[in-house]
């Protein structure tokens, strides 16, 4: 069998199996079905006739809106504070982050990373259906605090504690969206990497900004979480596991060193930038008399 069917395989497998086994463990097969089936909609009707990945991005944000919409819709209570304000708080990062992400792929034409991948239909689709996965694993802690009867209560320490949170990581993440994306549009800086504003403090910022989002949110619905639900912490978790280990640093350092690997420049960037979680300071700048120490290290 071809390798890339056999990967496909095997990436919608494992995608299905995870899904259908936590839904049903923190009784949320409904938003499993709907996140798998908005995804599956788009890719039959769209991205496999077309060949192409232009709405994925856009795919995973709309999975996020209906998630948000169908749990405050189907809520079991009042819907207090805290069940209105954490489905707010992924719908503003959502709608940000995907018209974000659509116009960058307009602007580029492609996504460079699915070039392997849509060699065959089935990996192609299990991209989407690790999607699903994902879309549903980082939801979690807003679907059980909507649906939940026992989070049904007034917000406490936890939840305050949370929101702050989520709204340095939110301030995070779209500064240095916004710092890169500037960097980027200006014709003198083309060819170069960024090294200032918060990319002088972390070589990826913006992740370190979704991730803190996440765990405020999961700070916010701990305070009612029982039982299986305390997998809710596996949003978190699967945000900094994808951001560090799949589709996040590994390729775009991947790609960095292919561009700027022999840049001695660069090369004290990597060596002296912390990767995710950012230095309280910058790191001193490069110097010319610095190469032949970054050799002898080598």
């Amino acid at each position: 069998m071809d390798a890339n069917a056999t990967r496909g395989m095997l990436s919608n497998g494992i995608g299905i199996l995870i899904l259908a086994s936590v839904s049903w463990n923190m009784d949320l097969t409904l938003f499993a079905v709907l996140a798998l089936a908005i995804n599956w909609v788009v890719f039959f009707a769209q991205a496999l006739p077309n060949n192409s990945e232009k709405f994925f991005d856009a795919t995973g944000s709309l999975t996020y809106l209906c998630l948000a919409a169908v749990s405050v819709g189907f809520a079991y209570s009042g819907r207090d504070m805290r069940q209105l304000v954490n489905p707010a708080m992924m719908t503003i990062w959502c709608v940000r982050l995907g018209s974000f992400l659509l116009s960058r792929i307009l602007r580029d034409g492609k996504d460079s990373r699915f070039d392997e991948l849509k060699k065959h239909w089935l990996r192609f689709l299990g991209i989407w259906t690790i999607q699903a996965l994902w879309c549903f694993l980082v939801a979690s802690p807003v679907l059980v605090c909507v649906t939940s009867t026992s989070c049904a209560t007034g917000p406490g320490l936890l939840d305050f504690a949370g929101w702050c949170v989520w709204v340095f990581g939110f301030a995070f993440e779209v500064i240095a969206d916004q710092q890169k994306n500037a960097f980027r549009t200006n014709a003198e800086n083309k060819g170069k990497f960024i090294t200032t504003g918060l990319w002088s403090l972390s070589r990826h910022p913006n992740y370190f900004g979704e991730i803190t989002m996440w765990i405020g949110i999961c700070l916010s619905s701990s305070s009612c979480l029982q039982g299986a639900n305390w997998m809710a912490w596996l949003s978190p978790l699967t945000t900094f596991i994808l951001l560090m280990k799949v589709s996040g640093v590994p390729l775009l350092e991947a790609t960095g060193e292919e561009r700027w690997g022999k840049d001695p420049a660069y090369q004290w960037y990597m060596t002296h930038t912390p990767c995710i979680v950012p230095a309280l300071r910058a790191p001193p700048a490069y110097k010319p008399s610095a190469a032949p120490l970054l050799n002898e290290k080598q």
